[in-house]
């Protein structure tokens, strides 16, 4: 009996070993991090849209498929010609972060795949890209209204790719490039605006400078009219008389008096 147990064991194990090295790749899957899995089971109902396996080991049975996808944010870059409001040409270079819904991987395997940047993300930027930008002049898009146009192209963006599970962080417009003798157009334009803004200062300034002497000069005058109004001839005679009076107490001092017609102040002469 125990002759028979041996080669039975022996033979299961080979059978084991066999199994394990033609099923052990697909029965062991370790999910790494920034990453997230989807199991399709073949015998038990397919897909499993609503479970999603975390990060680490998994043992699955051979017969059914993890399928893993990166839910880490990627960053893509994007040329297109567009045709702008009154029918020009424009060459644009776009960059945009997106990722995929971690909880809703499932429902993204079952309706779309792992190919959802050719699929989905990169036709909508260009549909609603052209479609923005068809609205707007040369000029405003590259100069005044850059940042709200980008705006706008993400938020369209947005809404059509979070249907399909998907998640947009960031669309930005990085380069673009116009027709060289509109580009000049508009970098002159720009220089002669500038160019007026720095004539309204100056005249702004001069005439603020002329507003401030004419200030001054207004008070000047206002000041001399006070003090023709207050300084008489009799008080200044008085005054006269004062000063007369306070050099003749002088102790070294010899005064002489000599009238010098109606109304002048005494003459003093003399000193030691």
């Amino acid at each position: 009996m125990e002759n028979q147990g041996l080669p039975k064991a022996m033979i299961m194990g080979i059978v084991g070993l066999i199994f394990m090295v033609l099923f052990g790749s697909s029965m062991f899957v370790t999910i790494d991090s920034g990453e997230k899995g989807v199991l399709f089971k073949k015998f038990g109902g397919g897909l499993e849209k609503d479970v999603v396996y975390g990060q680490g080991f998994h043992v699955v049975a051979p017969w059914n498929d993890m399928f893993v996808y990166d839910v880490k944010i990627h960053e893509t870059f994007e040329k297109m010609e567009v045709l702008s409001k009154n029918g020009l040409s424009i060459k644009i270079d776009l960059s945009f972060r997106y990722m995929p819904v971690q909880e809703k991987i499932g429902y993204l395997h079952d309706e779309i795949g792992r190919d959802y940047l050719e699929r989905i993300i990169k036709p909508e930027i260009r549909s609603v890209t052209r479609e923005v930008i068809g609205n707007y002049l040369p000029e405003e898009l590259y100069s005044t209204k850059r940042e709200a146009i980008e705006d706008e192209i993400e938020e369209l963006t947005r809404i059509k790719v979070e249907a399909k599970y998907l998640t947009l962080d960031a669309i930005l417009i990085r380069d673009v490039t116009l027709p060289l003798t509109l580009r000049n157009g508009i970098e002159k334009k720009l220089v002669q605006e500038q160019e007026s803004l720095e004539y309204e200062f100056k005249i702004d300034k001069a005439r603020k400078e002329a507003e401030r002497k004419e200030i001054e000069a207004n008070g000047i005058a206002k000041f001399q009219q006070i003090v023709n109004r207050t300084i008489t001839p009799q008080l200044l005679k008085w005054k006269g008389v004062e000063a007369t009076q306070e050099i003749a107490k002088s102790s070294n001092a010899k005064v002489i008096v000599i009238g010098n017609g109606d109304g002048d102040l005494p003459i003093i002469l003399g000193g030691q």
